[in-house]
């Protein structure tokens, strides 16, 4: 019997021929195999050269077919990590990534300067990840998460239930706010921002999958979203709340116009892991 070393050298080459990249496919490979064995990375590489448990190649082989189709992984196995927190994804749903991690650094970078928000806003929740993380983060605060589309909230739902903060997250269906919000100390929003005329450049696992809605911010630009937001958010702050967005490469200075026109002062941009400017903090 084939060890589990070599069916997963076996699953590697495979969804490198189907075009995803080396490093990308060992971790994959690896991925796809604890999720079908419940495993966790210790128990994986400690029986590494061990024989295969029975009908373990048989519950992979489908997976890794969604794979080397360009699924994106956490599509296939139903979860992602954000910001220490296990989360439901879905195709209804954009998936969690790094860089949306350092908007709620932002949140917190902002509590350490200002007092410690006790009415939050998250602006497009999709699986809930900004709003649950925050609430965690802020225990005796109220979390406020809108989206316009009801399968969001849905997976948002449960990803709150699952983290024990229903009772602090109230989830409203809306196009980005609307006069139920009033008075946040803080308003957060990973808008769509790509432009649409990049849509045929994403890599299969985005433009393939993911929620258009959640990637695509309109022509030009891509900032339209964002320009709506930046008018309808300031009635729902309250003196002195703060707006922290993402955005994406290249659009640093898209978005201190845009803030400038609609009143808005950039207090602070940071970047991402790679140096890209990535969020803005903002104040009126």
């Amino acid at each position: 019997m084939a060890s589990l070393q070599a069916l997963l050298a076996a699953a590697r080459e495979a969804l490198v021929r189907a075009g995803i990249p080396a490093a990308d496919a060992a971790l994959d490979a690896e991925v796809l195999a604890r999720h079908v064995l419940g495993w966790d990375r210790a128990a994986i590489l400690t029986r590494w050269r061990d024989p295969a448990p029975p009908g373990f190649s048989e519950r992979l082989r489908p997976l890794l077919a969604r794979r080397a189709a360009r699924e994106p992984v956490a599509y296939i196995t139903g979860h992602r990590e954000f910001w220490g927190l296990e989360l439901e994804v879905t195709p209804d749903v954009l998936i969690p990534r790094p860089e949306t991690e350092r908007i709620v650094e932002a949140a917190l970078e902002c509590a350490h300067s200002d007092s410690a928000p006790r009415a939050l806003v998250d602006v497009g929740t999709g699986s809930g990840c900004l709003a649950i993380a925050l609430a965690t983060e802020f225990p005796a605060a109220s979390v406020i998460a809108t989206d316009i589309s009801p399968a969001a909230l849905t997976v948002a739902a449960r990803n709150a239930r699952r983290h024990g903060v229903t009772d602090r997250i109230t989830l409203l269906g809306a196009d980005l706010l609307d006069s139920r919000v009033q008075g946040a100390d803080l308003i957060v929003s990973n808008p769509p921002y790509i432009p649409d005329a990049d849509a045929p450049g994403l890599q299969p696992e985005v433009g393939g999958h993911e929620p258009a809605s959640a990637l695509f911010g309109g022509p030009g630009d891509g900032l339209g979203v964002l320009r709506r937001l930046l008018s309808v958010a300031p009635p729902c702050l309250a003196p002195g709340g703060r707006l922290i967005v993402e955005f994406g490469f290249g659009q640093e200075a898209g978005v201190r116009a845009a803030a400038s026109v609609a009143g808005w002062e950039v207090v602070r941009v940071g970047r991402d892991l790679q140096q890209i400017p990535r969020i803005a903090v903002m104040r009126r």
